[in-house]
């Protein structure tokens, strides 16, 4: 690339979405950008205090718009994920979130809704699909 932007495996624009547990909204997040780019971008999700699994919930959200997160599995947040991502994103991870000159930083303040029912969660959802929209004209653009 370019544009001074990290190489990624692909080629393609990337995008890292980091919380804390990467149980719930950076798993949503990574699956609308999955499903809405299309292949288009490079796709990665985080946490830095990985949870054991997905939140079920957020995979029952998902599942009604007819994205299978099921598959997923948190991850642990290392330091070459942020290095190589054009975009990193992060959902209220605070200090734990390791910043790198050069990368383009988002912090996407959603409300915070662990433990919340369906409802709430398809608030969360529906939000995180209307800025991975954004997101990924900003990227393929």
């Amino acid at each position: 690339m370019s544009d001074g932007a990290p190489e990624t495996t692909t080629g393609k624009p990337s995008a890292l979405f980091v919380r804390v547990h990467n149980a719930g909204r950076s798993r949503m997040a990574a699956g609308w950008l999955t499903h809405l780019a299309a292949g288009r971008v490079e796709v990665r999700s985080a946490g830095s205090a990985p949870a054991g699994r997905i939140n079920p919930v957020a995979v029952e959200a998902m599942r009604e718009v007819g994205i299978d997160i099921t598959g997923e599995q948190p991850k642990a947040l290392t330091i070459d994920a942020v290095e190589t991502s054009d975009a990193v994103i992060t959902m209220g991870c605070g200090d734990a979130c390791p910043v790198f000159p050069g990368r383009r930083y988002e912090d996407w303040n959603l409300d915070e809704r662990a433990g919340k029912g369906i409802e709430m969660v398809r608030q969360v959802r529906d939000e995180i699909r209307a800025r991975v929209e954004k997101l990924i004209t900003e990227l393929v653009s």
